[in-house]
């Protein structure tokens, strides 16, 4: 089947949604979501979005808080575009109709988190992301220029290679024509034709064993990208969120959202003891890299699974009401917050790199844009600060609509682009084969990628990469397409990026930490 649309969004997430009812309008849009509507990173996503709401808190706070986290490698204009701009898109998403917390005097109740010098970050309970999808969601349908593809994945960008020219990295002119989409019911590949293309694929963190995203973050937009031969910056910094529930039977892993430790709970060994005292200052509110290097560090030297979150201190009542999800959660298996400490480990969590974009959201293909945790806007540097991240895919979805809008009346759609060919290939039915190799995949990145890493052990990856990279485009090329063959590819493809980023950064800064290039732990 053959769509042709003037915007094409792949991800329904909250940049995707953004840029869909703000580009709807002014011409047809498609999302397409690889599972159903409701289910993307935003949904996930608990703690809240950060903007500056009310004195004492300023703009300028929020920036020299944003440049500190990032360790010296944030785009400053790019920070201050996205924090002057926070609380007028905060604006339109509340008229949109997403409802965040108040206190009784009216006021948004406004939490804060690692690394925040200010409270700053609006929510709703410990579902904040829940809340802002339901609510776009309900723009979205009422909108008769958006139609939304669930359950379709998308394979590959259409450029020009798909034309027959030979396409390189130093190729100047790239253009997007749309993307090849699949079916997975019926198993045929469709083809949308649009003038613009939004990639708000989310994040990647399925790369790993252990990680806080959903099944379906598996890197599609970022791999895409880099077949396409466009620039991807900044992969090695992976942030992994200090403070995932320690239940391993689980996946993925459940947060415990960093709120919790704005809102007083302390990290302690499983004896008790506190420990963060020992690498920083701000203690459990320390920024998330320092945080996880050091739960890290103390699980190595105690021999332990895991380290505790203690919330004992705090009223019980207070816990339930800001945190009802994660108590409920914690109780389902046994543990009652306000009782016993919660165990907790790290886990991958945001990537910081991604899609390079520009100021409006443009990649360094022509008419492809991208927004959200797959794109790489130079905000977060090689840390990012905690909430930023929901703020980011909004402004850069507006902005990448301000920009859409502006050329769609010089932009055409490209009538040459031919269908899939699947000639020759055929249905694989040895899954084992794909299973074994994601885990074994997940293995290397968790044993030789993670929180800390070496030069011995960066190369001791890629050598194993390399084998199964082999190993799936050989299987990829003759078989027809499935959703899980496609995602082992992206997740090989964004394994790849990461490795070869951190090997090529001599130093440890933010969340790339190699023993080889170490300073103190702090």
């Amino acid at each position: 089947m053959r769509y042709k649309v003037d915007f094409l969004v792949i991800g329904a997430g909250i940049a995707g949604l953004t840029y869909a009812l703000k580009v709807a309008p002014y011409g047809k849009v498609i999302v397409v979501t690889k599972a159903n509507e409701e289910e993307s990173n935003t949904h996930y996503a608990q703690g809240g979005i950060a903007s500056v709401m009310y004195t004492p808190d300023s703009y300028q706070k929020h920036i020299e808080d944003t440049l500190t986290a990032g360790a010296g490698l944030c785009n400053e204009d790019i920070v201050k575009i996205t924090i002057t701009e926070s609380t007028e898109r905060i604006s339109e998403l509340i008229n949109w109709g997403t409802n965040f917390d108040k206190t009784n005097t009216g006021k948004y109740d406004l939490a804060k988190e690692g690394g925040h010098s200010e409270s700053r970050v609006l929510h709703h309970k410990d579902s904040t992301g829940q809340e802002i999808i339901r609510a776009l969601l309900e723009q979205a349908h009422n909108h008769p220029n958006i139609e939304i593809l669930e359950n379709y994945f998308a394979i590959d960008i259409i450029t020009q290679h798909h034309l027959g020219k030979i396409i390189t990295k130093e190729t100047n002119d790239i253009t997007c024509f749309g993307a090849y989409i699949l079916n997975p019911e019926t198993n045929i590949i469709d083809t949308i034709i649009s003038r613009f293309t939004l990639m708000a694929t989310g994040g990647s963190g399925n790369v790993y064993s252990t990680t806080t995203n959903p099944p379906i973050a598996t890197g599609d937009g970022i791999a895409m990208v880099h077949r396409a031969n466009g620039q991807v910056e900044n992969m090695e910094f992976i942030q992994f969120h200090p403070t995932s529930l320690y239940n391993p039977d689980e996946t993925p892993s459940f947060l415990i959202s960093e709120a919790v430790r704005g809102f007083g709970a302390i990290l302690k060994n499983i004896d008790g003891t506190e420990f963060m005292q020992k690498y920083d200052k701000r203690k459990s509110l320390a920024p998330r890299d320092i945080v996880a290097r050091a739960i890290d560090n103390e699980m190595k030297i105690s021999g332990n699974d895991y380290v505790c979150l203690d919330c004992r201190h705090i009223n019980k009542n207070d816990l339930i009401n800001h945190f009802p999800n994660i108590f409920a959660k914690c109780l389902s298996i046994g543990i009652d917050i306000s009782k016993d400490m919660i165990p907790v480990i790290p886990a991958a969590h945001f990537i910081c790199g991604g899609i390079k974009t520009d100021e409006f959201g443009r990649s360094s293909i022509k008419n492809l844009y991208a927004a959200g945790e797959c794109a790489c806007t130079g905000l977060h540097g090689a840390n990012r600060l905690a909430s930023n991240s929901l703020l980011e895919a909004l402004v850069f979805a507006h902005r990448a609509s301000i920009d859409s809008v502006s050329k769609i009346n010089s932009t055409n759609l490209c009538n040459d682009i031919p269908d899939w060919n699947a000639e020759g290939t055929v249905l694989n039915e040895e899954m084992v084969l794909i299973t074994h190799t994601l885990k074994e995949l997940q293995s290397i990145m968790s044993n030789y990628v993670g929180i800390v890493r070496s030069d011995l052990r960066l190369k001791r990856a890629l050598d194993r990469l390399e084998i199964i990279y082999r190993e799936t485009e050989d299987l990829y090329d003759k078989s027809i397409l499935t959703l899980k063959i496609c995602e082992l590819r992206n997740l090989i493809n964004i394994a790849y990026l990461i490795i070869k980023m951190a090997a090529k950064r001599k130093e440890s800064r933010g969340l790339h930490y190699s023993l080889n290039y170490q300073g103190i732990l702090n």
